[in-house]
């Protein structure tokens, strides 16, 4: 697998806040993001609309298999080079039951806890920034990562109390 496409919705912001994280990672295939709802995600995996993508999140391997729900949680991690070994605990048969409970908890309520976490969806950031110029949104989130960066080095060079 060289790339791994993930569909989310733009409009939720824990699926914004979970894609701004995940680009922040380093990965074993590249991800791609789709807004499940867009012409690409058509195009791309053309029965995404029978899937209700907007329930369970969907991903996809450039070889034309997919996932949803749970299992799909779980490929995300797969992919990512810290968490890898994570994904292989969290499918064990013992523990796939729990992590599905959790997944389907966060995707019947993602919209309730980003609103309790104030997590905003990207349609609201395009809004921010186009209301005030000095708030900072990326599309590709190379800002957010820059900014950790930054963070980074600043930790590492400040003096400790």
């Amino acid at each position: 697998m060289q790339t791994l496409t993930i569909f989310y919705d733009p409009d939720c912001g824990l699926c914004t806040n979970f894609k701004r994280w995940l680009i922040t990672q380093e990965s074993y295939p590249a991800l791609d993001f789709n807004p499940y709802n867009s012409e690409q995600a058509s195009a791309r995996l053309p029965i995404i609309a029978d899937l209700d993508p907007a329930s369970e999140i969907v991903v996809m391997a450039d070889d034309g298999r997919w996932w949803q729900g749970p299992a799909a949680w779980v490929t995300c991690l797969w992919a990512l080079k810290r968490y890898r070994a994570w994904s292989f605990r969290l499918a064990t048969p013992k523990l796939l039951p729990i992590v599905a409970k959790l997944c389907h908890l966060l995707s019947e309520n993602r919209l309730q806890v980003s609103h309790l976490l104030r997590l905003q969806p990207e349609a609201l950031n395009r809004v921010v920034s186009q209301l005030h110029p000095t708030h900072h949104t990326c599309p590709d989130s190379s800002c957010v990562v820059s900014s950790l960066q930054k963070a980074k080095q600043n930790a590492s060079h400040s003096p400790s109390a």
